[in-house]
């Protein structure tokens, strides 16, 4: 049974850092990535990085603030966030798949139960 599980957020100030990790289990994925949804708005990609670690995005939102990284051995995937601002309060979602890096949110087989960041002003 494949599970991915988030762990790491919370309650921050603007201009802190967290560390958000999500493990996978049951199997391996090409493809890792993090989305985010806000209330009362869209899913929205954050970040990906294929298991080779060749090939990484970033929402021109986040990059230069947040650094996605992959421990192959763990099957684990993280997310730093430096420099964190209110507008990124939201639930995190970790996602993976098989098919090539994407940013669109259909692309991905399966996804993690969700973590709350808030950051305060």
């Amino acid at each position: 049974q494949v599970q991915l599980v988030e762990s790491g957020g919370g309650l921050v100030q603007a201009g802190d850092s967290l560390r958000l990790s999500c493990a996978a289990s049951g199997r391996t994925f090409y493809k890792m990535a993090w989305f985010r949804q806000a209330p009362g708005k869209e899913r929205e990609f954050v970040a990906g990085k294929t298991s080779s670690g060749g090939i990484t995005h970033y929402a021109d939102s986040v990059k230069g603030r947040f650094t996605i990284s992959r421990d192959n051995a763990k099957n684990t995937v993280y997310l730093q966030m430096d420099s964190l601002k209110p507008e990124d309060t939201a639930v995190y979602y970790c996602a993976a798949g098989s098919s090539l890096l994407s940013g669109v949110r259909d692309r991905y087989d399966y996804w993690g139960q969700g973590t709350q960041v808030t950051v305060s002003s």
